[in-house]
Formats: structure tokens, C-alpha cells, sequence
């Protein structure tokens, strides 16, 4: 008799696609969990990224982040290139990694060289022979302002003693506590710092050149050559400090200073999913608050400013699909970002069950046919009896036994067709009573269990 699905094999395979399905549900709606490279180390940068990440973590949002440290943005841009890591705090003015795409800008950083006024030093021209203080510096502040130098034809000067050569300028390090007195000693004539303007470190830097002038005004060095210079180094941007920025009494400054100047920036691996970045960006600004409570880094976090989509994903730095899908509202809802997978699970169950109807009406017609088989047969027996001798009659009266259990068999496995089984039983005993018949015709007895048929057949 063929094998056909009971009711608890049914069960258990539909169980079993539900519990798949689960299971591909669980796994599109975990948080992903991306790694971050992080540099510099002793920047600002790593408090904001480990604020960023305990605050995913806390809210609960479909994102996680591994922190990976580095000492040098070089080390943190080579990580990200190298497939090391999928987000990366980078400086592209000092490695720009082949693979990454800007998702946010962390902090603007601008030239800055102020002087006690009236100095007149305006102008990079006008430092030439001059002694430029720098305070809390990185190699990467020395290469930006070595390339501005080097524009405008002067050399940078690390130390030394004595006169200053023609066309260069002496770059004295300094402790920040030690400004006031270099100032008043003379030992120099403006400060230098790449740095946020609107960053503590730079309040205080332009507080202390104040008081060194008479007058309470401060003069600043513009960068006017802003665009050819970026031209020539592409990876450098314009940067604005605004009139008033450091004080209004007198204003510092007095009009706005044009310059140039450097950014920290979270790129992300150009293969990263738009819906990936898009969220990335989104937790970042949308809990930008939260992160300002743990540092005040996350004041300086900023959107990229871009005119149109082809302008952003086109630009020597350009930002990433996903980020853009943030800034201008187009991100995708559930059924955008798993429509696929929603329909070809809807497709594949769809077929299953087609399957499934398709199997079960197969197995139904393979056990009718069986149940058509045992019933001809069983006709077949009613002629051959009437010509069998006593040995045939005892050959048919064992097949009919052996048919009979096999149909036993069948009702206990699985449903029954009431009306089939009733013309089944007919024709069982119909078969037992012509046999029990064709005995008497050659003179047997019959045996008790067919004269008990007889007899119940007549009652």
C-alpha cells in the first residue's frame, strides 16, 4: 500500500515552514553590527564615536558598533580600505581611503593665525620673518600649514635661533599656559592653530591674543587664494569664522575671515547598503542631544551641504548613497527595504502549498487506485471461483484473506471514504460467500468462519 502524509506529518512540515520562516524574519530585523575605526586617539573623536555607540545600544536601534582605536587617522583610513572595517573616522587632507564615501562631516577644522593688533599681519605674505606659536599640534596641522606656506613662497622654520631668514617663517611649539608670557617676551608674534572655531581651546587661544594687544583687537591672517588653493589641494575646504565669533566688545572679529581648513569625517565603505548608511546617518543626527550630554564633540557634528544629488555623489569627496537617501527624506519604509524577500517568501509559499494540494490529491488518487485494484480484483475472484477446482478455491480463499487485512491496514492509516469502504466490505464478503458457495457445489463443507458469514449474511 502506498505511503501518504498523516495528519501529524502535515504538522510537522508546516510547522517546519513556519518555523523558516521566523527564522528569515529574525534575520532581516536584527541590528546589524558594523565596525568603526577610530583615530586619533587622544582627538575628540573617540569619546563621540563610544558616546554613539552606547547610545544605539541603549535605544535599542537596528545598528551596533564595534570600536577599533587607532593612534593616526592614517591607521583608521588603511583600516577601512583594507576591508578592516565598514565605517572609519577619516581626515582626507592626510589619507583619503580608495573605498570610502562621506556619511557626516564630525568637525570642521579651520586655519587660524591671530596676532595682537595693530601687528599688520593680515596676509601669509606678511609672516615672512615673523615667529608663529603653535600649541597642541598634530604632523597632519604641520602638512596643512607647510602646503599654505609653500603657496605663497615661504618656508616653515621648525625651532632654530637667532635672525630669520628671508621668506621663512619660525614655528615656535608652546605650552598653552605659556602664551601670555611668550606674547609679552616677545619670543612670538602671532599663534597658529588648526582647530574648530567655535571649539573651547580656540575661545581661549584668541582670549589670550586679546590681552596681549593695548587695544583688545585682534588681527587674523585670511586665506583670499581660499579657492585657487583648494584647486591645487583638493582635499582641503573654504571655511568661514563669522564676525563676532569671539566676543562682541570689541567684536573678534571685527569682519569675517575667509580661510581654509581640514574636516574629520565618518566615510563609510563605498559597498555598504544605502539602507545601512541611511540608518548610520539618521541615529547619528537624531541623537545628536543625547550624544552632547557625553561630550561636547557632538556640537560640532554637521550635514554635508551639496546643491544637487549629482553634485554630492560626484564631488572629489563624495558622499554616499545612503546618506543622501537621509538628507533628502528618501529612505526606505519595510516594505521598500524587504519587499523582495516578502514576496519571494510569498512566492515560495505559494508554491509549497501548490505543492503540498499537488501531493496530497497524487497520494489520494494512489490510494483510490489501490482501493480500485483490491475491489477488481475481488471481482475477478467471483468468476475464477466458479471454474476453480478445491485446490484454486483454497489458493482464492487465501488471497481474499490477504486482501481483506490489506484493506484493514489502509483504514487504520490513515482517513476513509465511508462509501468506499462499505462497497470494499461488500465485495469482500460477496467474494467469501460465491467461494463458500462453489465448496458446497463440489461436495465440501464449508469452513466456520465462511458459515458464519452465511449465517450472518442471512440474518
Amino acid at each position: 500500500m502506498t505511503t501518504a502524509f498523516r495528519p501529524e506529518r502535515i504538522f510537522l512540515v508546516t510547522s517546519l515552514v513556519l518555523t523558516v520562516a521566523a527564522a528569515v524574519a529574525l534575520y532581516l530585523l536584527q541590528a546589524t553590527t558594523l565596525t568603526i575605526a577610530v583615530a586619533p586617539r587622544d582627538g575628540t573623536e573617540p569619546a563621540l564615536m563610544r558616546a554613539y555607540a552606547e547610545a544605539l545600544k541603549t535605544t535599542h536601534k537596528g545598528v551596533r558598533l564595534k570600536i577599533l582605536p587607532f593612534d593616526d587617522v592614517r591607521e583608521s583610513a588603511r583600516a577601512l580600505e583594507q576591508g578592516r572595517a565598514d565605517l572609519a573616522v577619516v581626515r582626507p587632507d592626510v589619507d583619503l581611503p580608495a573605498n570610502g564615501l562621506t556619511l557626516a562631516i564630525l568637525r570642521d577644522q579651520a586655519m587660524l593665525i591671530a596676532s595682537p593688533a595693530p601687528s599688520g599681519i593680515t596676509t601669509f605674505p606678511g609672516l615672512a620673518r615673523k615667529r608663529l606659536g603653535i600649541v597642541a599640534h598634530r604632523d597632519a596641522d604641520l602638512w596643512l600649514l607647510k602646503s599654505l606656506m609653500g603657496y605663497y613662497g615661504l618656508g616653515l622654520q621648525e625651532g632654530g635661533a637667532g635672525p630669520i631668514a628671508a621668506g621663512q617663517v619660525r614655528l615656535v611649539p608652546l605650552a598653552e599656559e605659556d602664551l601670555p608670557q611668550a606674547f609679552a617676551s616677545k619670543r612670538i608674534d602671532a599663534v597658529v592653530a588648526v582647530i574648530a572655531p567655535a571649539a573651547p581651546m580656540a575661545l581661549r587661544l584668541v582670549g589670550t591674543v586679546q590681552a596681549a594687544s593695548r587695544t583688545r583687537k585682534v588681527d587674523f591672517v585670511g586665506v583670499e587664494d581660499g579657492p585657487a588653493i583648494i584647486e591645487r589641494l583638493p582635499r582641503l575646504q573654504a571655511v568661514t569664522v563669522p564676525a563676532g565669533l569671539f566676543g562682541g566688545s570689541p567684536k573678534v572679529p571685527e569682519e569675517e575671515v575667509k580661510t581654509v581648513g581640514a574636516s574629520y569625517r565618518l566615510m563609510a565603505r563605498a559597498s555598504m547598503s544605502r539602507t545601512v548608511a541611511a540608518d548610520v546617518t539618521q541615529h547619528l543626527f537624531e541623537l545628536r542631544s543625547r550624544l552632547s550630554d557625553a561630550t561636547p564633540a557632538a556640537d560640532y557634528v554637521a550635514a554635508l551641504a551639496y546643491e544637487t544629488t549629482a553634485e554630492a555623489t560626484s564631488a572629489r569627496l563624495p558622499i554616499h548613497p545612503g546618506a543622501i537617501d537621509y538628507f533628502e527624506r528618501e529612505q526606505q519604509g519595510f516594505i521598500e527595504r524587504y519587499g523582495d524577500w516578502v514576496y519571494l517568501l510569498a512566492v515560495l509559499g505559494g508554491g509549497f502549498g501548490s505543492a503540498l494540494a499537488w501531493l496530497r490529491q497524487r497520494l489520494r488518487r494512489l490510494r483510490r487506485e489501490r482501493i480500485d485494484v483490491v475491489m477488481d480484483r475481488l471481482l475477478e475472484i467471483l468468476a475464477e471461483a466458479r471454474r476453480a477446482d478445491p485446490a484454486g478455491l483454497d489458493a482464492l480463499t487465501g488471497e481474499v484473506d490477504s486482501l481483506a487485512a490489506d484493506v484493514v491496514r489502509y483504514t487504520r492509516e490513515r482517513e476513509t471514504d465511508t462509501r468506499t469502504m462499505a462497497a470494499v466490505m461488500i465485495a469482500i464478503e460477496t467474494a467469501r460467500s460465491t467461494i463458500a458457495d462453489c465448496r458446497r457445489l463440489h461436495g465440501e463443507a464449508v469452513p466456520p468462519r465462511q458459515a458464519a458469514f452465511r449465517l450472518s449474511a442471512a440474518e
